[in-house]
């Protein structure tokens, strides 16, 4: 089976958008290939989190991927940190690696834009740690987002690269992965962009049935259908997105036609998808107390996943270290 690796950074909760834009996904890539998914702390210093706050969340994103249908027997799950041998090929790749060719990275010149006072160098070579990352499991496909995809070519570049300046065939180049032709996009609930920690509109994996119903009753709505048949605008269709993504094919059909008549009442469309996306969100919710509950549990899944992925890791660096020339 082909080699997958993905990456989280523990910035935060889950929210919808991450469970059907990536992680519903990744149940059902981990039947069909070889995955290894991990928990990007290494990348989150490039923000400086709070010390006590590093381990505690690296914990909470391993509950949730695991709540949400993760099976690290299929799929090794492990903490960034945990592999140091992803720091020694970081390391290679650097030596390799412009500044030209890093400073043109749009992805840090939006962060150094959002940051000012901390442009740090890991901030400014985080493409090859991320490659280092993919690289060091010769991973030939990652699932990634379009504001990652400047980063997984020059994931392709430190492979092309490498295997240029040494005269080998060593390295594949790991090729974006979509999940389908049309990726599901879950809109926020401010009537505009999509699902994001930064712009507070998310509806998050741990939140009660109590906070889930007023997030979307405070959904930004307009005055209403006024033309049978009319287009739905913006705002009103990312409602609808939530009916396509929680609700019953029956029940999307039933407030359809009342937006096409114009009887269309927000109040009940909000009461559904509220009730809806509880329906959706508790099983998980019960499921990642019951992980969080667990720490020792957590720990060794931790710790057998950094088993899986160092014995993986390591094969790769002694190739590398030979093809280098240094001793293996």
């Amino acid at each position: 089976m082909e080699k997958v690796v993905s990456g989280i950074r523990p910035t935060g909760n889950l929210h919808l958008g991450n469970y059907f834009g990536a992680v519903k996904s990744f149940v059902k890539m981990q039947e069909e290939y070889d995955c290894m998914f991990f928990i990007a702390d290494w990348h989150s210093l490039t923000t400086r989190p709070k010390p006590e706050d590093i381990q505690q969340s690296a914990r909470i994103i391993l509950a949730e991927y695991l709540a949400c249908g993760i099976d690290p027997q299929k799929a090794p799950i492990y903490v960034q940190s945990d592999v140091k041998e992803t720091l020694e090929l970081y390391l290679f790749l650097n030596m390799n690696t412009y500044i030209g060719e890093l400073g043109r990275v749009t992805t840090f010149k939006e962060k150094a834009r959002q940051q000012p006072d901390n442009v740090n160098a890991g901030l400014f070579t985080y493409p090859t740690l991320m490659a280092a990352d993919i690289l060091q499991h010769r991973a030939k496909k990652v699932p990634v987002g379009k504001d990652q995809e400047q980063n997984m070519e020059m994931a392709r570049k430190c492979a092309r690269r490498f295997n240029h300046i040494y005269g080998v065939e060593f390295f594949p180049e790991p090729q974006n992965f979509y999940f389908s032709e049309k990726a599901v996009k879950v809109p926020g609930l401010d009537g505009s962009g999509k699902m994001g920690k930064s712009e507070g509109n998310c509806i998050y994996l741990h939140d009660d049935d109590k906070t889930i119903s007023k997030k979307v009753m405070r959904a930004v709505t307009d005055m209403g259908p006024q033309t049978p048949n009319s287009p739905r605008p913006e705002v009103i269709e990312n409602l609808f997105t939530f009916l396509r993504i929680c609700s019953t094919e029956e029940t999307f059909k039933f407030f359809d036609e009342k937006w096409n008549d114009c009887t269309l009442r927000y109040g009940d469309l909000k009461k559904q998808i509220a009730e809806d996306i509880c329906k959706t969100v508790a099983p998980i919710r019960e499921r990642i107390t019951e992980y969080t509950s667990n720490t020792d549990l957590l720990d060794r899944i931790a710790r057998e996943g950094a088993e899986r992925a160092r014995e993986s890791a390591l094969a790769t660096l002694r190739e590398v270290r030979k093809i280098i020339g240094f001793r293996s």
